[in-house]
């Protein structure tokens, strides 16, 4: 792959050279969270704890919350793709949703950590939740039906709907403590057997 271009963050195509220096990064970032807590984590330390200048950092996140956001979409995209299966859509709806909140259930700063993260407000941190709202649709479509060809029907847009807002919420509720990611992903369980 030497010379050829891999598209990595949301700031442009990086070199794999470049592109090794984010995955050092984001390693970095998850360590330093795990250290310090998402409050006292800074680019600086992120960049000093992977052996890069801070400058360099800042070339490819422009804040703590985009470095983040980019260890959750990477995550995120590190999942196997959805395998036609059979069985009832609820089944592979709940399976997806688990998943999904489970990305970073075992590892407490983390999750607490992309929860803020994913609430900020800088472009970069924009695209990226636009990113993994997208995935994270694409993969609930493939889930409840499998194939994912054609448009939904109305009814499953309603349900893609309701399926989404359900993560959305969950993932804001765990983030303020109220629950753990691990119940999280029973409660998300839950709603779908509701909805399907």
């Amino acid at each position: 792959m030497s010379g050829e271009l891999v598209t990595e963050p949301t700031r442009r195509r990086l070199s794999d050279r470049q592109a090794d220096t984010v995955r050092r990064l984001t390693d970095a970032a998850v360590e330093e969270v795990r250290a310090t807590g998402f409050d006292k984590l800074t680019v600086r330390n992120v960049a000093r704890r992977a052996g890069v200048a801070p400058a360099t950092a800042y070339t490819y996140f422009t804040s703590k919350n985009h470095l983040i956001t980019e260890v959750f979409w990477r995550r995120l995209g590190a999942l196997a793709p959805i395998q036609p299966s059979p069985g009832p859509p609820r089944e592979r709806v709940i399976a997806v949703l688990r998943e999904i909140a489970l990305l970073v259930s075992d590892e407490p700063e983390l999750a607490a950590a992309c929860t803020t993260a994913l609430l900020g407000t800088d472009p970069d941190v924009q695209e990226l939740r636009l990113r993994i709202g997208t995935t994270i649709h694409h993969r609930l479509l493939a889930a409840l039906r499998p194939g994912g060809s054609g448009r939904p029907s109305p009814a499953e847009t309603r349900v893609l709907n309701a399926l989404e807002f359900a993560y959305a919420g969950a993932l804001v509720h765990a983030g303020m403590g109220y629950s753990s990611y691990a119940e999280m992903a029973d409660r998300l369980a839950e709603v779908a057997e509701l909805l399907l």
